[in-house]
């Protein structure tokens, strides 16, 4: 079972469409993938048609009270798209609960994700902020995936991930990897993104990491497509965006094999 977060502490950054995306293209490839929503908007939730209300949700099976939690199991909902435990606005209480106990607590999302069993791929969409959330997903994952927009302030920020990450391989994950910087909303005639692109492939190298063969192209259909509650390989099949994406899940397969 590969393990894979997609994170970024910027919002805005095509996060939650790269995760929704990423694993029911994984899907429709017959791996048997779970998407984790751990951001407490919970909009991959909504996009897979599932829903925190009245549900078992991954507060549930990681944050309540011992006494009360959940097995992860029983809190996968399975949709017309695919399995998913879905977010809660409960997960604002995530900082408070794992600073109590803070080495317990980064490794209780890992604990978690132990009893788990028959799936491929697990996909989780973080949070965009850098706090207890996203290193308690870090400490479980095998790979991050880190989309970018090309643009200078979604650049700037990349030097406290990577921070982040590196912090949770000198302690409590030595193994986990960069899978790639993902280009998103990119558009190849104009100056600024080949500018951007260019910076981007030298804080990869300095990174010691890699941006993606595949960029995400730029089309109205991703945005509608969340909209309509809607993956683009359903919506919109044939646009650019749904395309790009295939190949970029294609080419993340390949590399984590």
């Amino acid at each position: 079972m590969k393990i894979i977060c997609v994170a970024n502490q910027k919002g805005g950054v095509g996060k939650t469409t790269t995760a929704v995306n990423t694993a029911s293209i994984l899907n429709s490839m017959k791996k048997r993938t779970l998407l984790i929503d751990a951001d407490q908007q919970a909009n991959s939730t909504d996009t897979y048609r599932a829903t925190y209300e009245g549900e078992v949700t991954l507060y549930d099976c990681w944050l309540a009270e011992s006494d009360d939690r959940e097995d992860i199991n029983n809190c996968i909902q399975h949709t017309e798209i695919g399995d998913i435990v879905a977010g809660d606005p409960l997960l604002r209480e995530a900082e408070h609960k794992i600073a109590k106990d803070p080495i317990t607590g980064l490794m209780s999302f890992k604990n978690m994700l132990s009893k788990l069993d028959g799936y491929d791929y697990v996909i989780i969409d973080c949070p965009p902020a850098v706090g207890a959330i996203l290193q308690s997903i870090l400490v479980a994952s095998d790979e991050v995936i880190i989309p970018v927009t090309a643009d200078r302030y979604s650049l700037q920020g990349l030097s406290q991930i990577w921070e982040t990450i590196q912090n949770i391989r000198n302690g409590m994950n030595a193994n986990l990897k960069i899978a790639g910087f993902l280009l998103v909303r990119y558009n190849t005639r104009t100056n600024l993104n080949k500018d951007i692109y260019a910076a981007l492939e030298q804080i990869a190298k300095n990174l010691e990491t890699r941006i993606f063969k595949t960029y995400i192209r730029e089309s109205t259909k991703a945005r509608e497509s969340l909209a309509a509650r809607e993956t683009l390989i359903e919506y919109a099949p044939s646009s650019t965006t749904a395309e790009d994406y295939v190949a970029f899940v294609r080419e993340l397969i390949k590399n984590t094999k």
